[in-house]
């Protein structure tokens, strides 16, 4: 892996953020082609560049779960669109997570070496949620803050809601704001020794035919 400083990490993180925003308009007109080492869910980012693309891929698979969730609630939604959905948003979840843990490994490999040495017999202390999951949480605000920006711009909707949606993209503005400088205070803690960082594994059973009992019992005709 590429060494990366502090000040690497708060900019690549930094950079996320402002990647995820500038993705979300593009992507409606045209897909993002991802390289195959990206695609390969066993392969892990070695440098800045590698993890670009992650937090992209990343945030692709939110903004596909997005729409898919999006389709589901239409009211003409018969059982075989209902059916086709929620196995989408299954395994575009599945994905999303599994992203997650990837950017967690990523940042974790690139942090360890530059961490300080910990006092002997001192707990170390960890954050309760990791950098990738910050950086997921910044994928869905800016995606719902592009969602509603296009109901403020949206003809015919009124004055109304216009006014509505303005506010709460105002509000979902500010909290996006304040993540990223969250995200790069987390950094500053582990560069001062404060917290040490760590990949939080969320290990899904629902999709796994082995641990999902609705799954393997009927398998199995029990």
């Amino acid at each position: 892996m590429t060494d990366l400083s502090f000040d690497d990490i708060r900019a690549l993180l930094t950079r996320a953020f402002v990647d995820q925003d500038q993705a979300c308009g593009p992507w409606h007109r045209q897909e993002p082609v991802f390289s195959p080492d990206i695609m390969n869910a066993t392969s892990a980012a070695t440098d800045a560049e590698g993890f670009a693309e992650l937090v992209l891929r990343q945030h692709w698979a939110n903004f596909c779960r997005w729409h898919v969730e999006d389709r589901a609630r239409r009211k003409d939604a018969g059982a075989e669109l209902i059916a086709d959905c929620t196995f989408a948003i299954n395994k575009l979840n599945q994905e999303r997570n599994d992203l997650i843990e990837r950017l967690d490994l990523f940042l974790v490999r690139a942090l360890e070496p530059i961490l300080p040495t910990q006092a002997e017999g001192l707990r170390p202390r960890h954050n309760t949620e990791a950098l990738g999951g910050a950086l997921d949480r910044g994928s869905i605000l800016a995606l719902k803050s592009f969602h509603m920006l296009e109901q403020v711009e949206r003809k015919g909707a009124g004055e109304d809601l216009a006014s509505e949606c303005r506010r709460k993209l105002n509000v979902l503005q500010e909290q996006r704001v304040d993540l990223l400088q969250s995200v790069r205070d987390l950094v500053d803690d582990y560069a001062q020794g404060q917290k040490r960082p760590k990949v939080y594994y969320q290990f899904k059973m629902y999709n796994d035919p082995r641990l999902n009992p609705e799954l393997y019992s009927r398998r199995s005709g029990v």
